[in-house]
């Protein structure tokens, strides 16, 4: 569904040319990342439940000022929301991404660290199987 102004242009998400089913999941995706209901994050973000269900069902073109308002409820900035969309990854990066936006630098940095070692310990193994040791 597009959203026209009184001269019959686009506003709010047509303008930015997102894909409604794709930003809904995205959003689907940052909400479970945080472990917020969707009651806790239309609470945050000032805006009804059903708003919530409609943008994660991608049923719903929100206007800028709902998309400023659903950006607050994240406790991010509306273009760190957005950003982390058109990135474009693929879905296990975008999981990822999804999981580390809006942490804390003391919660990026611990969890940098933690995957330097996962993947330090990683890159010790090897795909091929041991060699017999000799006698």
């Amino acid at each position: 569904m597009q959203s026209l102004d009184a001269r019959g242009e686009l506003v709010g998400a047509e303008i930015l040319g997102l894909d409604p089913r794709g930003f809904g999941k995205h959003l689907r995706n940052l909400r479970n990342a945080r472990g917020l209901t969707q009651e806790v994050l239309a609470e945050r973000a000032n805006l009804s439940s059903d708003t919530i269900r409609r943008l994660e069902h991608g049923t719903f073109s929100p206007t800028l000022n709902t998309l400023l308002r659903l950006a607050s409820g994240y406790g991010l900035r509306l273009s760190t929301l957005l950003a982390s969309y058109e990135i474009g990854m693929l879905p296990l990066e975008r999981e990822l991404a999804d999981l580390l936006i809006g942490r804390s630098e003391k919660d990026l940095r611990m969890l940098l660290e933690v995957a330097k070692v996962l993947l330090r310990d990683w890159g010790d193994e090897s795909d091929e199987p041991d060699a017999p040791e000799e006698s």
